[in-house]
């Protein structure tokens, strides 16, 4: 148990601001074990974001409680995700080969390609969020930010990290993953759906996109980074507030 609260306060600290006990360490090896809990932290961000939503909904009104909910969610994160997705953006955008896109991707400048990411995602994502109705929203954040983290711990299981070079920033990442680790992550990234009844089907849009996405990083990289990660939980977390919305709208 003791372990397990361990691993659990790990994943808290490198993927989340959230503060931890001073005795967590920064062991690369409980990292790794402490995947299994990466889409709980989908629980606590989501959560954290309809909290957010509501509270704002009640002073203010729907648009301003929908960007507050978003900019909580990144506050919390410290745009760890969003980062990666520019990263990204800026390497595929404009790199023709494997060791110009990890350079890119590497520098900490954002480039034009980047910027414009970032800014098209969030749009989107606010936009799909206005869509939803107040209802359902708790449950589609937790659900989404959940399900999306599962995405990128499914790339982490079924390929291969590739190291950008020796003297590259290195972010927190979890490289390999077993059986241990692949069944618990499952459950938390999906139990959330079970609350979303015949709307669950909307799973099939970012496992969609995770393939897609998978397949094009192979094709160019050979694998995934770090960055390649925080770009499938953005992606595949618009894509599952896409598929709620169809899936409500049909069903």
């Amino acid at each position: 148990m003791k372990k397990e609260l361990e691993l659990f306060f790990t994943a808290l600290m490198f993927y989340t601001r959230i503060p931890c006990p001073k005795w967590v360490t920064h062991d690369p090896e409980y990292l790794n074990k402490a995947t299994r809990y990466f889409p709980l932290m989908g629980w606590i961000v989501g959560g954290a974001c309809a909290a957010v939503f509501y509270g704002a909904d009640y002073l203010l009104n729907t648009p301003i409680a929908l960007l507050l909910s978003i900019a909580a969610g990144i506050f919390i994160t410290g745009a760890f995700h969003e980062d990666g997705f520019a990263d990204v953006c800026d390497g595929f955008g404009g790199g023709w080969t494997k060791e110009k896109i990890l350079d890119i991707m590497k520098d900490s400048r954002t480039g034009a390609y980047g910027v414009i990411g970032v800014c098209m995602i969030l749009l989107l994502k606010y936009t799909a969020l206005l869509s939803i109705p107040y209802a359902a929203i708790a449950v589609v954040l937790i659900a989404g930010h959940s399900f999306s983290r599962l995405c990128a711990v499914l790339v982490v299981a079924s390929s291969s990290y590739v190291r950008e070079n020796e003297d590259a920033k290195a972010k927190p990442l979890a490289k390999t993953i077993t059986k241990r680790e692949i069944i618990p992550a499952l459950c938390f990234g999906i139990i959330p759906l079970f609350f979303l009844g015949l709307h669950s089907v909307a799973v099939v849009a970012p496992l969609i996109a995770t393939w897609y996405i998978r397949r094009y990083f192979h094709k160019w990289i050979g694998g995934y980074t770090g960055d390649c990660l925080g770009t499938i939980q953005q992606v595949t977390e618009v894509f599952f507030y896409l598929g709620w919305i169809a899936a409500w709208k049909f069903i």
